[in-house]
């Protein structure tokens, strides 16, 4: 589905990604794991054509993605970390929109749409503006818009954010259902306990280059922890979690008798 050959990007003397490689296979999800600046971003955005590559290659069903070309991206569902709506819009209006984005049906769009926003339980908020929408309820709306054309590649940046519970329940779901029909899903979360249970193989990097590739189990085994968010800590560098968070304790409480000290001072 998409292969990923050599792929580097610099900005300046900052190199986003350094000499990547990795394939998505269809029937899978697969994660794309990395500490913030990691270069994930930048990735996606070249699979997806909005940046061009210094180096290497993307290719989709066989064929070479390129700025100059668009047309596989009928092709692709994307779900961006940020939550951008036309917020001018309604619910409806704004999967109808979509829709036509893509040249459905006309009566395939309204259907769907009357159907996906039922389902989701915003039907009776699918006349309110989307500025009215709390933040579940627009990132519902965002990946429901990203799946409406039926695309055979996902590519989810932090899709829960701002659901609750019960929303990710149904997301993971409808992922595995996904990828059971044939789809390539790339999901791209800092919230570890999700991926180890909801993906098939992790690619995990670090200043843009590869620290480590497989299943989750692989992973987790190799570093000899007991679960993934153990396992990312010791791959990514990270210093002694309980350290850190005792230090930042330690100083918030020290400011705080500070304050109160200076604050005796002056009475």
């Amino acid at each position: 589905m998409v292969r990923i050959d050599s792929l580097s990007r610099s900005f300046g003397d900052i190199k986003a990604v350094d000499n990547l490689s990795f394939e998505v296979r269809p029937n899978e999800i697969f994660a794309l794991l990395g500490p913030n600046g990691a270069g994930k971003t930048t990735a996606i955005k070249m699979i997806l054509g909005m940046l061009r590559p210094d180096a290497g290659t993307v290719q989709f069903n066989g064929s070479q993605v390129s700025p100059d070309d668009n047309s596989y991206l009928s092709k692709i569902g994307y779900v961006p970390e940020s939550c951008a709506l036309y917020e001018n819009l309604t619910g409806r209006e704004y999967l109808e929109f979509i829709g036509n984005l893509h040249h459905l049906p006309e009566s395939d769009v309204q259907r769907k749409t009357v159907k996906l926003l039922d389902i989701l339980e915003l039907g009776e908020a699918s006349g309110q503006l989307l500025r009215e929408y709390s933040k579940g309820m627009k990132q519902k709306i965002l990946i429901i818009s990203a799946l409406l054309h039926d695309p055979d590649l996902i590519i989810l940046d932090e899709p829960f954010s701002g659901l609750d519970a019960n929303a990710v329940s149904v997301f993971k779901e409808l992922f595995r259902e996904q990828s059971r029909q044939g789809k390539a899903v790339i999901f791209c979360s800092h919230i570890l306990e999700v991926v180890e249970r909801l993906v098939d193989r992790i690619l995990i990097i670090k200043d843009g280059k590869e620290l480590a590739s497989g299943t989750p189990e692989k992973i987790i085994e190799q570093t000899g922890h007991e679960n993934l968010g153990r396992a990312f800590n010791e791959l990514t560098g990270a210093k002694d979690i309980a350290v850190q968070a005792r230090n930042i304790v330690d100083i918030i409480g020290n400011n705080n008798v500070n304050q109160r000290i200076e604050g005796e001072k002056h009475e």
